[in-house]
């Protein structure tokens, strides 16, 4: 990909160290979609202390995401009409080694999103097991949902692409990259778009040392969710104000 090479100047991390430094289970996100042709000038400015995550030799690994939602799209609708509390459903594989994770992903009232991760069966990745769905439940309670909408979720939209990830150096946020992304619905409508990259800054309530050199780049945090502003991409009747922009232009 542009700026694969780029990613050859920084010191590997391992996985176990990253988690340890950063984990950031509880964290604002802020996200950039940009041109992929223009990451080989932002990774090149990066501080030359940034270290990437590299496992078994690689720095860039496959991700496929599965969003579970309600038949009337509770999640989305919940992102299409700004909230301040809302919640994501997902069981994500890594695709290069085969293991897989359920995450429930929460924002409270103050912003801050918290992601509760844990392991689940690869084999069972496309839908939600008894066990898992006592654990959303018990997630989603604590923004709002009644435990019967819980039991209404099912498998809505599938994402893939590949990722690198980030540790800044002064060790404290966390950023990846994603590239070569493309939407699944479940009767096979698709969206892929190889010529945007998303960039993901993971830090506390202060800006990073990657979105202050992303602002003198030029580039803005804009409002962009994978499930959401993907579905809305794929449904146009959708509620899609929150994204007109970026779906007219960068979705086009």
């Amino acid at each position: 990909m542009p700026g694969a090479d780029a990613l050859a100047r920084f010191e590997a991390i391992g996985l176990d160290d990253l988690v340890a430094e950063a984990s950031l289970m509880t964290r604002v996100d802020r996200k950039y979609v940009l041109p992929r042709a223009e990451l080989p000038a932002v990774l090149g400015h990066l501080n030359e202390q940034t270290r990437v995550l590299e496992i078994d030799g690689e720095r860039r690994f496959g991700y496929h995401s599965v969003y579970f939602d309600t038949p009337d799209l509770l999640s989305f609708r919940m992102a299409a009409h700004p909230r301040r509390r809302r919640f994501k459903v997902r069981t994500r594989r890594y695709t290069d080694v085969g293991t897989a994770f359920l995450e429930i992903k929460t924002r409270g009232a103050r912003g801050a999103t918290v992601k509760e991760r844990t392991e689940y069966p690869s084999s069972a990745a496309d839908l939600l097991t008894r066990g898992a769905r006592t654990d959303v439940a018990s997630a989603l309670a604590a923004v709002g949902v009644e435990p019967g909408r819980v039991t209404e979720l099912g498998p809505i939209l599938a994402t893939r692409y590949r990722r690198a990830t980030l540790l800044a150096a002064d060790a404290v946020a966390r950023a990846t990259v994603d590239t070569d992304l493309e939407w699944i619905e479940a009767d096979g409508r698709a969206l892929r778009l190889p010529h945007l990259a998303i960039v993901e800054t993971k830090s506390g309530s202060a800006a990073s040392d990657v979105d202050r050199l992303l602002w003198r780049l030029g580039h803005r945090p804009t409002s962009v969710s994978k499930y959401a502003t993907g579905l809305a991409a794929l449904r146009p009747e959708l509620p899609r104000n929150r994204w007109a922009r970026l779906l007219r232009d960068s979705f086009a």
